[in-house]
């Protein structure tokens, strides 16, 4: 095996133990930037959520079963 390839290998395996731990950091940041995206969605179309959602009340209540 050449030189250049058993530093590749070398390298390699000191890498892929520290993707791995780094894995769990990246799932947090989507999570993260999940979450920030709901709330600003949130914000933006807060009327037309409250109003649907107090349409869809006053509807449940109004309706006979």
């Amino acid at each position: 095996m050449k030189r250049s390839t058993k530093r590749g290998l070398k390298k390699l395996k000191k890498v892929i133990p520290m993707m791995t731990k780094n894995k769990q950091g990246m799932e947090m940041v989507q999570v993260a930037i999940l979450v920030a995206i709901a709330v600003t969605l949130g914000l933006v179309f807060k009327t037309q959520i409250g109003d649907f959602v107090d349409n869809t009340f006053s509807s449940l209540s109004d309706a006979t079963f």
